[in-house]
């Protein structure tokens, strides 16, 4: 039993709030805590604050999305900067310290690395004494992401387990989990089952585009690009909660249906994600975190598109490394893409093994067997090392 949890995240992209979700769902199914709650660190603090780690992170994926990229390759040196990042996120966060005191929780499972820092600080400080724990919620691990005061790290791939361990933190402290997703991504669905469900053609190829990380114009060139198909195909484009974008799709695609003879089917929000993937055959969209994690738990070869610089093109470059996507950054050439891939059943068979190997859909389950692990044989306390505050090393003790 865990105690009193915390699962706390940061409303900077929806990621880090369905990990999060993902997390306390699993809590709850397997009733592994004596009290859960789910808290967007964000809402305790300020109106400025807020806007600069959320507003702000989206407006420069939309608008800027090469400044993005600069930022995240700039920060990613381990110390870089961190005197000056603590002092300013403590100052912001004093109403969720607050909170922390009245909650006491147990544990802290935190899939943002604003309140695993603040909690970082707190227990060096000798101000707290909660088991930390961290969800890192893309392939790689981002020198944002590293604090000196914590019990365990959960990671995606034995490969980020490796770059942590290089940076001098031990090998009992991280546990390669994957990111967990809905525990619902776990359950064996019929494809041919979950197409007559959605409506589909049991025997047509089936393309699911994720349309929520692309603009309106963006997404219609891509519906544009794949009326190019030569194949029978049918396409279903899952808008999220972008309602402008489902209109404007349902008006245009008839259009492309009638002079491609590919079948496109907008939708909006979902909590059915898992069945359309279910009932695909490939994916096409932004390679997220989540929704990678996702796509892998039901394996599901992916075609990348113009991957945002910093995360998301690195969570590409993983997925190009182990044979399970590809590429494609001219959408006048997704049409021959797919179509090839389409004629290389083969090629489609491996990237699906791939995939499945790499997926981890229990990881939320994971996660909570370590940390009642550590909670029933809690290991020694870390302890910050005077070698750790070395600017001069990329290389941290913890």
């Amino acid at each position: 039993m865990l105690g009193r949890v915390l699962v706390l995240s940061a409303s900077a992209g929806a990621g880090h709030l369905r990990a999060a979700d993902a997390v306390e769902k699993a809590i709850r199914l397997r009733g592994a805590a004596t009290d859960v709650q789910h808290l967007d660190v964000l809402r305790y603090t300020n109106q400025v604050f807020r806007h600069l780690y959320s507003k702000a992170y989206i407006d420069l994926v939309n608008k800027a999305p090469e400044v993005l990229g600069w930022l995240y390759d700039h920060f990613d040196v381990p110390g870089r900067n961190e005197k000056v990042r603590l002092a300013f996120d403590r100052l912001n966060t004093v109403p969720f310290i607050n909170f922390l005191n009245k909650f006491q929780p147990d544990v802290a499972i935190c899939t943002h690395f604003l309140p695993f820092e603040i909690i970082s600080w707190l227990k060096s400080e000798k101000k707290v004494n909660i088991l930390n724990a961290v969800v890192v919620t893309d392939l790689d691990v981002h020198a944002m992401w590293l604090c000196r005061y914590f019990e365990q790290y959960f990671v995606a791939l034995e490969e980020t387990k490796f770059h942590l361990l290089a940076l001098g933190v031990p090998e009992s402290k991280v546990t390669v989990s994957g990111i967990p997703i809905d525990p619902v991504f776990a359950e064996a669905k019929d494809s041919r089952a979950m197409r007559r469900k959605h409506g589909l053609d049991e025997d047509r190829f089936t393309i699911l585009v994720s349309a929520g990380g692309f603009g309106v114009g963006p997404v219609e060139h891509i519906i544009e690009a794949l009326s190019g198909l030569t194949r029978p195909a049918q396409v279903v484009v899952v808008c999220g909660r972008n309602e402008e974008l489902r209109a404007r799709l349902t008006g245009v695609v008839p259009r492309f249906t009638r002079t491609s003879g590919v079948e496109f089917q907008p939708l909006g929000f979902t909590t059915e994600m898992d069945e359309l993937m279910a009932a695909s055959d490939l994916f096409v969209g932004k390679p997220g975190g989540l929704t990678t994690s996702e796509a892998l738990a039901k394996g599901m070869p992916m075609v990348v598109i113009n991957p945002i610089p910093g995360q998301e093109e690195r969570n590409s470059d993983h997925l190009l490394e182990e044979g399970i996507a590809i590429r494609c950054n001219n959408l006048p050439a997704l049409a021959y893409k797919i179509d090839r891939l389409i004629d290389e059943a083969g090629k489609l068979h491996l990237m699906r093994s791939n995939a499945l190997a790499l997926g981890k859909p229990q990881a939320a389950f994971t996660i909570l067997d370590r940390l009642d692990t550590l909670r029933t044989r809690p290991e020694a306390e870390p302890v910050a090392t005077p070698n750790a505050r070395k600017k001069t090393s990329r290389r941290l003790a913890y």
